[in-house]
Formats: structure tokens, sequence, C-alpha cells
């Protein structure tokens, strides 16, 4: 019997572009251009982002509006399709359910694991974590259930997953994190990366 084989991906850099990123550009706030390739702490770089859109006066209304011009990244709906018609995916992101709502529209409505925001009169007043190191103990309680987890992301916030993986690999990761885990494959395009998830051997289930 063939080993069941999970794989879970991250969202933003991997199939979505960066949500935030996206928002400094359309304001002009340079301070909002920071992910967490560049602050690894999760919570100092929401406690910023949220100190920066108050200081602007950007509300949840703006994020929709960005939201709502975005996609998904150029073939990651045809990669995640391929991929779910072959295995079960989870996608696990430290985004939040109000951005994830309309683009996992336009994913095919994909499995998403996220966080979610504290909204009064528009404003954007808190961040609420479904769980500490989610992505890390997603995988664990996956391995748990005797599943082979395969997981790829791009991000300082992404380590801890793909090394409680069976196997892990960055994606379009930029170079100072492939740098700093060299011993993680490394990928920038959809078909090596299935290619890869193809070929990993995970090891024994539950290792």
């Amino acid at each position: 019997m063939r080993p069941q084989k999970l794989v879970t991906l991250d969202v933003e850099g991997v199939l979505i572009p960066e949500v935030w990123i996206n928002l400094a550009r359309r304001t002009g706030i340079d301070a909002l251009m920071a992910t967490t390739r560049d602050e690894p702490n999760y919570d100092s770089l929401m406690q910023s982002r949220l100190s920066i859109l108050g200081d602007h006066g950007v509300n949840m209304s703006d994020l929709r509006a960005v939201l709502a011009e975005m996609g998904p990244l150029d073939g990651a709906r045809e990669f995640l399709d391929a991929l779910r018609a072959d295995y079960q995916v989870v996608l696990l992101s430290d985004t939040f359910e109000q951005f994830a709502a309309p683009l996992m529209c336009q994913l095919g409505q994909p499995t998403i694991l996220c966080h979610q925001l504290r909204v009064l009169n528009d404003n954007i007043v808190d961040y609420v974590l479904r769980i500490d190191d989610h992505k890390c103990r997603s995988v664990q309680a996956f391995r748990a259930l005797n599943y082979q987890v395969v997981a790829a992301g791009d991000s300082y916030n992404d380590l801890s997953m793909l090394r409680a993986a069976n196997a892990g690999a960055l994606f379009k990761a930029p170079d100072n994190v492939i740098a700093e885990n060299p011993d993680l494959p490394s990928f920038t395009d959809y078909d090596d990366l299935r290619a890869w998830i193809d070929g990993a051997d995970p090891g024994p289930s539950g290792s």
C-alpha cells in the first residue's frame, strides 16, 4: 500500500503575491514592505504593521480594495489543481481569514489554516493567532495521524514547518534564507517543485 503523503504549502510568496507588499505599493507606505523574510519575529512584525496602519489611517476597506485587485501568482492555480488531484493538500499560512477568503476563491477553495484579524468600525485593532507556531504544530499533528508530510515555503516563519515535515523544501525563497539553510532543497519553478514532491522520499510514516 502506498504511504499517505500529505502536502503542506505556505501561501504568500508561494501561491499568491505578498499581501503587505502589495498594500505598501498601493498606499506608498514603504514601511509596510517588511515581511517575515525581513523580520522573523512575527509578533514584532504584526505590531509594527498595525501601528503603521493606524498612523496612516489605513482601514479594512483599504485592504479589501488591494485584495480585490490581486490574483494568484502565474501558474499557481494550475499547479495547485494538479497537486490536489493526486495528494491531500493543506495550506498553512500566517495570513488572516479576512485576507484569504477572496484569494482562496481564485485558487479553487483549497483548505487553508490561518489566523484572524480583530476589526472594529472598519479599523484593524488587533490580530488573533489560531495557535502559536501553528505551521509546525499542524505538521506535527498530521504526522501523529500517520501521514507522511512534504512541505514547501519561502520564509523564515516556514522553517519550523519544513523541519517538522518528513521532507521540506524552499520555494522562491530569498538568497539569505537559502544561504542560511543549505541543507534544504530550493526551487523557483512550479514544475520543479512538483517533480520534487512526487519524488520526495519522506521515510517511514510517523518517523
